[in-house]
């Protein structure tokens, strides 16, 4: 029985010796922590400035040629000469394909004889005539063989005119699709044809856009093909109805494209500016929390500054600056995070305009929200900071 209580005794020394070690290593700890005094939370920050907004709409759109054609022939016939070059430049009325003719030029000079024949006939009818050597009826029957001689000639002419197939208007010309030699049938696609400057781009918006659209509205338009280039144009038509299927109307706009680098059937991004610019509070939209009962953002102060406006909101100071948790507050110049309630209204890229509960120069933390509360320490690194483009791009990875 001895024995066991002098076992008990050595494991109750044991606990005390290990306990008390415990307990040291843990003060030492607290008492390291004190000395690197209270926790500062790093948060990125920017300043909350004035800028000019252009109120715009946005819209996805289809680029279409002023005037543009696939080229072919009305009549079938066997390819003689290709006169263009592939993406050559066309003139209005120029030559570009020959298509085989020379048994429709022999009957047309035949038909020509024979008009002339009959022409000669008629002028020495008429000439009897006025002698009454013959009747009218003859004389009558002498210009119908005219005028039915003329007119085959002008038919045949024209067969052969369609033979020799040209640019309708000016243009740019893309790929030839035939080759000399090559049997056409009508309507075979010969070669495209598309005037580039200006080119339309055709686009929707919603109809209760209506209202600020009218033409003659200025238009900027974006292709990811040309990243940070813009296209500057108008808008040329708006559709005289509305979509009944998905309420929205329809509208042309026509822009420059001196370079050529528009083409048709690319997609591009367009913007038409609205009413006259606005100056508002801007920030990154990655300022702003938002919450069930209302937006937020925090502020940088100075611990002395928070600490004067709750003691003026309180009415009277804080005592000896101990938070309710018991814990020592950041004094002085120390910069403290402050949570406002903030109105926020439309966005534009990565950016967001600030309505009421800012003013200008403050300083806004914009990443690190979730580690802040109102008075928790700070300290300031923007050595990494979020988005703040007002037109971001898309970027091809």
């Amino acid at each position: 029985m001895k024995r066991w209580g002098i076992l008990a005794l050595i494991v109750v020394a044991l606990v005390v010796v290990i306990g008390g070690i415990k307990g040291y290593s843990v003060y030492k700890m607290i008492q390291g922590f004190k000395a690197q005094g209270i926790p500062k939370q790093s948060v990125s920050t920017t300043k909350a400035v004035y800028s000019q907004w252009q109120p715009q709409l946005q819209a996805i759109g289809s680029l279409r040629a002023l005037r543009g054609a696939d080229l072919s022939a009305e009549v079938s016939g066997v390819v003689e000469d290709v006169v263009f070059q592939s993406g050559a430049s066309a003139k209005a009325g120029q030559m570009l394909v020959k298509l085989r003719a020379a048994d429709d030029l022999a009957k047309l000079d035949a038909l020509k004889a024979s008009a002339e024949l009959a022409k000669a006939n008629h002028l020495r009818d008429l000439e009897q005539y006025k002698a009454n050597a013959i009747s009218k009826a003859a004389l009558d029957a002498s210009d119908a063989t005219l005028k039915s001689a003329v007119a085959q000639v002008a038919e045949q002419q024209a067969l052969v005119n369609k033979k020799l197939i040209r640019a309708p208007f000016a243009g740019q010309l893309g790929i030839r699709a035939v080759d000399p030699g090559q049997y056409v049938a009508p309507g075979t696609k010969l070669v495209t044809l598309q005037q580039l400057d200006p080119i339309y781009a055709d686009f929707t918006l919603p109809q209760q856009a209506l209202a600020q659209l009218k033409v003659g509205q200025r238009v900027q338009a974006s292709s990811d093909a040309y990243t940070g280039q813009a296209f500057n144009g108008e808008i040329a038509a708006i559709d005289a109805k509305v979509d009944p299927d998905t309420r929205n109307v329809q509208l042309r706009a026509l822009l420059k494209n001196p370079e050529h680098k528009l083409l048709p059937g690319m997609f591009a991004s367009l913007k038409v500016d609205t009413g006259t610019p606005q100056r508002y509070l801007t920030l990154p939209q990655a300022a702003i929390t938002f919450n069930p009962y209302g937006e937020t953002v925090f502020v940088l102060l100075t611990a002395a500054q928070l600490k004067a406006e709750r003691a003026k909101n309180n009415g009277a100071a804080q005592g000896d600056a101990k938070s309710t948790t018991g814990e020592p507050e950041p004094e002085g110049e120390q910069l403290v995070a402050k949570q406002v309630f903030v109105t926020v209204g439309a966005t534009r890229g990565d950016q967001i305009a600030v309505l009421s509960g800012l003013k200008e120069g403050d300083v806004v933390v914009t990443s690190g929200q979730i580690k802040l509360k109102t008075g928790s320490a700070v300290e300031v690194n923007n050595t990494v900071l979020p988005l703040n483009n007002p037109d971001p791009k898309v970027r091809d990875e």
